[in-house]
């Protein structure tokens, strides 16, 4: 999704000597509810249970232990919160004001490419990039941005929704920006894309039209193009703490 020049701020909570460590709240009461999440079905699977993370409704696969829930809060505004599960329950770990799409949230099935929405629902972080080389702890997939690297959303490519350098072939990457099919150049985004999560939105199923792209990363100056974003310090300390183990989510409600 397109982005917009960075502006960062942070939400005013308690930061630790770890960084941007919050107490730990009470435990979360888990909702009786079962089944799947929200969002697409190729992008789903039958949760084993679900919780409420500050009221955002999380649908938990096997061994999550990690996440990241984005609360809308008004406007394009969110707040987003890091949650680890411990021994005694669900506990906050980091806090931020975020952003999402200018053209607010919508059901994951629903979303159309291009509507600058942000598709409700929880999804998997499966891997990262960015302009830095992987550092000690990034435990999550890295890549690093290099000339020529586009995230395909030409609806015509059979790499649609994934990362792919024009010299590898298979989309069209010589669109212009005008066009529906245009891909992103990643160089481009250089501020927002320096710490990015992949999230698991129709990174299974491929769903034409739907939409390409959908990330977690650093704050541009508004509301994102569809992602969701977050102040730089969150965007890094969540690289050095998302653990492929617990199998990480994201959960986005209002």
């Amino acid at each position: 999704m397109k982005r917009f020049p960075l502006a960062i701020h942070l939400m005013a909570v308690p930061l630790l000597a770890t960084g941007l460590l919050v107490p730990a709240s009470a435990p979360a009461a888990p909702s009786p509810a079962t089944g799947p999440t929200h969002g697409p079905a190729a992008s789903s699977t039958l949760a084993a249970t679900t919780v409420r993370l500050d009221g955002v409704r999380v649908g938990l696969r096997p061994g999550t232990t990690q996440v990241v829930t984005v609360n809308h809060t008004t406007g394009y505004r969110a707040r987003l919160v890091l949650w680890r599960k411990g021994a005694g329950g669900w506990e906050r770990r980091l806090e931020a004001k975020g952003r999402i799409g200018y053209g607010g949230l919508v059901l994951g099935t629903r979303r159309k490419q291009g509507t600058g929405t942000t598709p409700l629902g929880t999804y998997r972080l499966l891997s990262s990039f960015g302009t830095h080389a992987q550092r000690p702890g990034w435990d999550l997939s890295h890549r690093v941005i290099r000339a020529g690297d586009y995230w395909v959303q030409d609806n015509r490519s059979a790499y649609y929704n994934r990362y792919r350098n024009k010299a590898q072939g298979g989309f069209r990457w010589w669109l212009p920006s005008s066009n529906d099919n245009s891909s992103e150049r990643l160089r481009d985004y250089r501020q927002q894309y320096e710490f990015s999560l992949v999230t698991g939105f129709n990174y299974a199923g491929q769903v034409r039209h739907r939409g390409s792209g959908i990330f977690l990363h650093v704050n541009g100056s508004g509301a994102t193009a569809g992602c969701v974003s977050g102040p730089r310090p969150f965007l890094k300390a969540l690289m050095v703490r998302l653990d492929p183990a617990r199998v990480p989510v994201i959960a986005i409600g209002r």
